[in-house]
């Protein structure tokens, strides 16, 4: 079978020995979550139809309104994973609290926790811009048998067994990785079935794309203004075009196939950034560092930060790894200013 051809079923049956420790657990949380995105991918679909966007009248832990399709994203994602029993907890964005999931007999014995934000960007969706949907996995770390404590989720992203995420785009796309390499599934909504599209992929080493919100630039740090100043630059490959949507996945999807960078730094407005370490930062890290690219702080390695709370925030700069490279050099150089 010639490798693009094959469904996303085939690929993790024939890649289930590479998943460290497993007897199948993590290949059924991603069958887990294939399910769950085409039931989301089909509301997101039809949602300019239907009583189902705009905002449910609650907010959520982070003070953010929530959208409709947020909460029927994150009950269809939860659900989908109790259901099946093979997670022992779950964290999501949307959820004040982690979720401690107990077997059919009352056990505590499945070894994987998942951590997620059921959908990202959802601001977005009332103007038809893609959406997203990004999952973490983790070995849990209290004993097997016991019911999850924090312990298990506050773990860096260095110990992520599994991440990815879901776009809702144009077409449908699954890209994941359990630490060996990263490969793009596209849906074919007629027959339901995602089918391998973008096998192995690679952010360029360098790219000619930088996203930021520059309407924050007033508020960014000096390292973040000066390194804007040299993508603008007339010099070399530059200046670098300015591409910006404002949904996370879609922001670095297409600066992994095209080659970029993508910032949200601290602000005088957000003094510790705005996206979350556990939620966003920590997954989408672990898929650019097996693409080749790279994540952090502006300082330091994303998946090494040793995360103290749920939903703790952090600045995030990611993408081809000698843009990431060049960004940090120019915040270090800003740091040393100072002084």
């Amino acid at each position: 079978m010639e490798e693009r051809n094959k469904t996303l079923g085939e690929f993790i049956i024939e890649n289930q020995n590479a998943f460290q420790y497993s007897s199948g657990e993590l290949s059924r949380i991603i069958n887990s979550i294939r399910l769950a995105a085409k039931v989301v991918n089909y509301k997101v679909n039809k949602a300019g139809l239907v009583d189902i966007v705009g905002a449910a009248g609650e907010q959520n832990i982070q003070g953010e309104d929530q959208q409709k399709l947020d909460v029927y994203a994150n009950e269809v994602f939860i659900q989908t994973l109790i259901n099946r029993e093979i997670v022992c907890g779950i964290a999501s964005e949307e959820n004040d609290d982690f979720i401690t999931v107990e077997g059919s007999d009352n056990s505590h014995n499945n070894k994987y926790v998942v951590l997620m934000d059921p959908l990202d960007g959802s601001s977005n969706i009332d103007v038809n811009v893609s959406v997203g949907t990004i999952f973490s996995v983790y070995r849990r770390v209290t004993p097997i048998g016991t019911p999850v404590t924090l312990e298990d989720f506050l773990q860096p992203g260095i110990n992520q067994v599994a991440a990815g995420y879901v776009i809702y785009g144009t077409s449908t796309m699954l890209v994941y990785t359990t630490g060996h390499g990263v490969n793009g599934f596209t849906l074919n909504p007629a027959i339901g079935t995602f089918y391998l599209s973008h096998p192995k992929m690679k952010f360029p080493t360098d790219g000619h794309i930088y996203s930021i919100n520059e309407g924050n630039y007033v508020h960014f740090p000096q390292g973040v203004k000066n390194y804007i100043k040299y993508c603008q630059l007339e010099e070399g490959d530059r200046p670098y075009t300015s591409r910006y949507i404002g949904s996370l996945v879609s922001d670095i999807h297409r600066n992994m196939i095209k080659g970029g960078i993508y910032l949200y730094p601290t602000s005088s407005k957000a003094p510790k950034g705005k996206l979350r370490l556990l939620y966003e930062c920590n997954p989408l890290a672990f898929i650019a560092e097996q693409a080749g690219g790279k994540a952090s702080d502006g300082f330091n390695r994303i998946m090494e930060i040793e995360p103290t709370a749920l939903h703790e925030r952090a600045p995030f700069f990611c993408g081809s790894y000698n843009m990431v490279e060049k960004a940090e050099e120019f915040m270090h150089k800003a740091e040393l200013s100072k002084y």
